[in-house]
């Protein structure tokens, strides 16, 4: 029987800084972390980053480099006894001959939170050099003491030019298909964009390429076999979550509608609950638009209620109606600022004591008391202001709502004004 061949990802995993493509901003020439990895001086380090990045690549790497006693654990697979083995195991080597462990655990986020006590104790004292790698981010999902006390390393997902390079290599390799396959630069494109930056992905994409084709792939052939493919990396409940919504919110205050449409349809194609996004873009329209546009909020309500009456599919034009008009529209804060003015005057305030001419005074008792006393009913003065001081007994008339100059607040700033000198008696 036939030795079964490895996957090709597998075969073509680089063994060197130069063989690795990608994460320049980590590994190029001259970063720290190459430094360290090429002098075998490496600390604690975690690995953070979308699957396909080189995480494991970057361990097996130093696994390949370093003189210290390598030792690899997968954190879904091992329990804390063996954990602590591996780590008095390593103290034990340490103390007693010199020697330096590196150990490596796999999706480390994965670890609870008594495996991740275990090994603190053991990085704390140098028993052990961690190399964590995680698709999670580590600031949420690692004890935060082990954190503190690793360096962090975001790695990207891969460019296409990036994957190009790697299928390339893998077309080229005598651990690929060296001589056996040639496939138009077109074709590779499409692979390395289908693979949405993961270099696993890649990979297994090139390798079914060559098993459904044969040895000469066109572009005819890749477009043939990959043309559903192209997903995008979402997690609904995970980082990737966050950062999209976030993307799409600094995107609308951007005043930029086609990126904040294309962040909208990731996340409406990748599942996510309209109905949340249509809550964001309600929140957005009055503490990024507020009163520059009161035409905003209107606008979001009623795309959200037509929605509900019609669902989807076509109500995707009513979430696209909402996304454009928020986006256009002119952007002012000052209605979050005058919240957040209001809330530090209560705080400071010696009272909130309503003086006696705001105070309501529906019985005859009431009125003998001084409710209500020195009213004046603004309806009654040709403006509609009258000069009076409407804020809590012993707190000082501030401006909390200062509009900005644009759009409709661009009117209300000169109306405020007026208004103001008249209520402060300056006119």
């Amino acid at each position: 029987m036939a030795e079964a061949v490895p996957p090709l990802a597998f075969r073509l995993r680089p063994t060197s800084l130069d063989q690795f493509a990608g994460q320049e901003h980590i590994v190029g020439e001259g970063k720290p972390l190459r430094t360290a990895i090429e002098g075998d001086r490496l600390s604690s380090v975690i690995f953070f980053g979308p699957p396909g990045t080189g995480k494991t690549t970057l361990a097996r790497i130093i696994a390949e480099t370093t003189k210290a006693n390598f030792v690899q654990l997968n954190a879904v697979l091992s329990g804390v006894k063996e954990l602590k083995e591996v780590c008095l195991e390593a103290a034990r080597m340490r103390s007693t001959f010199g020697q330096k462990t590196v150990l490596f655990i796999d999706e480390i986020h994965r670890f609870n939170k008594a495996q991740q006590d275990a090994l603190l104790p053991f990085v704390e004292n140098g028993a052990v050099i961690l190399i964590g790698a995680t698709t999670e981010n580590p600031y949420f999902e690692v004890n935060a003491a082990l954190v503190s006390r690793s360096a962090v390393y975001l790695l990207q997902p891969h460019t296409p030019e990036h994957l190009v390079a790697i299928l390339r290599r893998a077309v080229a390799s005598p651990s690929g298909f060296a001589g056996k396959v040639t496939i138009a630069d077109e074709a590779l494109h499409r692979i390395a964009v289908i693979a949405n930056g993961d270099a696993r992905i890649a990979l297994n994409a090139l390798e079914l390429a060559v098993a459904t084709a044969g040895n000469r792939i066109t572009p005819g052939d890749a477009q043939r076999i990959f043309a559903d493919r192209g997903a995008h990396r979402y997690d609904h409940s995970g980082e990737d979550h966050y950062d999209t919504i976030s993307a799409f919110i600094k995107t609308m205050r951007g005043s930029d509608p086609d990126a904040a449409l294309i962040w909208l349809f990731k996340m409406l194609e990748s599942g996510e609950a309209p109905r949340f996004l249509f809550r964001r873009m309600t929140i957005f329209a009055s503490e990024d638009i507020g009163l520059a546009d009161p035409r905003a909020l209107q606008t979001v309500v009623s795309a959200w209620q037509a929605f509900e009456m019609v669902g989807l599919p076509e109500g995707e034009y009513f979430l696209a109606h909402a996304c454009i008009y928020l986006a256009q529209a002119p952007k002012s804060n000052a209605v979050k600022r005058a919240m957040e003015g209001a809330r530090a005057v209560m705080k400071n305030a010696p009272t909130l004591e309503v003086p006696n001419h705001l105070r309501n005074a529906p019985v005859k008792g009431m009125a003998e008391q001084g409710y209500g006393k020195g009213y004046l009913y603004p309806h009654d003065a040709p403006e509609g202001v009258v000069t009076a001081d409407y804020f809590p007994i012993g707190v000082a008339p501030v401006d909390l709502y200062i509009p900005s100059i644009r759009g409709f607040e661009a009117d209300i700033v000169e109306r405020l004004r007026r208004a103001k000198l008249k209520i402060r008696g300056e006119s």
